[in-house]
């Protein structure tokens, strides 16, 4: 499965998602975000799942993010 970076708003929004994906039983890390996909606040989450079910995840709770990157 591909591994997806998702640009976070806040460290703090990080962390909640990180939570949130724990909980739907999806691994998550927070990264401070790459430079060459540099957008956000400076930290995303990776995660291993499609980037249309981790974004539909954080949009149904409300989490903010910026860009998704599939690697």
């Amino acid at each position: 499965m591909k591994k997806t970076y998702i640009a976070m708003t806040s460290i703090t929004y990080a962390y909640k998602a990180k939570t949130l994906f724990e909980r739907n039983g999806i691994h998550c890390d927070v990264i401070r975000t790459p430079k060459n996909l540099g957008s956000g606040c400076g930290y995303s989450v990776a995660v291993r799942a499609s980037s249309e079910q981790a974004l539909a995840l954080l949009d149904k709770h409300n989490i903010p993010h910026k860009s998704s990157y599939e690697i």
